[in-house]
């Protein structure tokens, strides 16, 4: 078997330990990416009618890449049921080879990419978790947050398990464990694990012959479903997981729902616990690939519709409209094509900047904004250009980014939001700023404007930012927005990613 890398990441060989410290292992432009709201995690599963299904999973760990750039691991279970696990710091291309995929080999397997929100960025708390149980060992790859990980921490530590991380995640799985071992089939465990479980949770799961999906009731994060046409399984966060590997979308694993997949026996599905769809309206917006679909179409459709709103309800003279590379793009060519003014691209991102553990000079931090985003002087030169991005969280994004249109030559800035103001933390797997930090919930929207200097500034509003979806809006979570949190989150509950550092191990 392939070494766990417990104690160490992928990369120890080449980087002095010193120097890898979670602080550090970020791009050097680290105060502009803090000033979005962080990712959620990445789940995939895939379940082969014959044949080693490592490089599939990779594959689809390397669509859902946005999803979290923290660590990567797949999980594989060979002929006789004995997994194989390997896990590191580091992006997905960065954590696996051709060597290691080889080397993992398997029918069945599961992977995840991580963002931390509950427990810190380190190897011990990079997923898949694997547990052993008398029906043999059980894995787990999780997306979203735990509100009552510590109490159900301190539960599974009272009862004399050996919790390893500092993660909400792994007490799912030795929840799922305790169940099987007090003598119940793998249904049945899961489903007792999932009630004691209170947030929002899509796990991708693997036990022996099977992988399965489950959702929380409210089905805060998504999970998909699909088939390959020699009829293997997959499990995804996204359909862009799907996509790469030439799987067909079958359907969502429903909000409240579990499915077992077996070659023998397909698709059985439980509804564990009622149904009350709230999905983060930000995977819209923002955190979901633009080539993704949900609810039939689409999120670059999606994007575009938001950006046609905001040109309807916040019009303002120029003569370019411009996104902000990647996410603001599909929303700027729908204000384009709504208010008739000019798209063009007046910002180009680097997109092979990767993460760097080189340190920058003060002065290369002060202008940071150029390391990703670096504006078109001749496109912008004596323009007057309305900017749009999907959020602002801090405002020092936004501030550094106006500066470097100003200083290209634009004449006005108008900024342009296709989201409301930020003006909560979410609980529920994505990492926002505390309450304190974020702009909108302390300054009027005139008072950002003049921080981010801007001429203008305006947000779409809430109403038009539901009626786009074009479902039922109530089915959405928007509590990032208007502190209106669907799952209730305990007053003794503060937003950090470290809760659980304090009662580790």
């Amino acid at each position: 078997m392939l070494p766990d890398h417990s104690d160490h990441s992928v990369l120890a060989d080449e980087i002095p330990k010193d120097l890898m410290k979670p602080s550090n292992l970020h791009d050097i432009d680290d105060d502009i990416e803090s000033d979005k709201p962080q990712e959620a995690c990445g789940v995939f599963g895939v379940l082969a009618a014959e044949g080693d299904v490592a490089k599939l999973v990779y594959f689809g760990l390397y669509a859902l890449q946005h999803r979290g750039q923290e660590s990567a691991g797949i999980t594989v279970y060979d002929d006789r049921g004995t997994t194989n696990t390997y896990k590191a710091m580091g992006l997905v291309s960065q954590v696996f080879n051709e060597t290691i995929l080889s080397s993992l080999k398997g029918s069945l397997a599961i992977g995840h990419n991580r963002y931390s929100t509950t427990g810190s960025s380190k190897v011990c708390n990079a997923q898949p978790i694997v547990v052993n149980t008398r029906l043999g060992d059980f894995s787990l790859a999780h997306n979203g947050n735990l509100v009552n990980a510590t109490e159900l921490r301190g539960e599974l530590s009272a009862q004399g398990h050996a919790l390893e991380s500092t993660t909400d995640s792994e007490g799912i799985a030795f929840a799922v464990s305790e169940a099987v071992d007090e003598g119940q089939d793998w249904q049945a465990a899961i489903v007792t694990a999932l009630r004691r479980c209170h947030g929002a949770f899509s796990l991708v799961m693997a036990m022996p012959n099977a992988i399965a999906g489950a959702r929380d009731a409210y089905g805060v994060r998504p999970l998909v479903i699909g088939k390959t046409t020699d009829g293997s399984y997959v499990l995804a966060s996204e359909t862009c997981g799907l996509d790469i590997i030439g799987a067909e979308y079958v359907r969502e694993v429903l909000p409240g729902e579990l499915v077992i997949i077996t070659i023998e026996n397909g698709i059985q599905s439980l509804q564990w616990e009622e149904s009350k769809p709230k999905l983060c309206v930000f995977e819209m917006i923002y955190f979901a690939r633009p080539d993704s679909v949900m609810h039939d179409e689409s999120l670059y459709t999606y994007r575009m519709r938001i950006g046609s709103e905001l040109a309807k309800e916040s019009p303002i003279d120029a003569d370019i409209v411009i996104g902000v590379p990647d996410s603001g793009i599909p929303a700027a060519i729908g204000f384009s094509r709504e208010s008739g003014i000019p798209y063009a691209e007046g910002l180009i991102k680097n997109r092979y900047v990767g993460r760097t553990f080189i340190q920058p000079t003060q002065a290369m931090r002060e202008s940071g904004i150029k390391m990703k985003l670096n504006p078109l002087k001749d496109v912008l030169q004596g323009k007057r250009v309305i900017v749009i991005d999907d959020s602002i969280v801090r405002g020092t994004t936004s501030r550094k980014i106006v500066r470097a249109l100003r200083e290209a030559g634009a004449t006005e800035v108008h900024m342009r939001i296709s989201s409301p103001p930020v003006t909560h933390p979410c609980f529920y797997g994505i990492d926002t700023d505390s309450q304190d930090n974020l702009i909108a919930s302390h300054e009027s929207v005139d008072a950002i404007a003049k921080q981010i200097e801007v001429d203008t500034l305006a947000y779409l509003t809430h109403d038009a930012m539901l009626k786009a979806t074009h479902i039922d809006t109530t089915h959405f979570c928007t509590a990032c927005f208007t502190g209106k949190y669907p799952i209730e989150v305990p007053d003794k509950l503060k937003r950090t990613k470290l809760m659980l550092e304090s009662t580790a191990l």
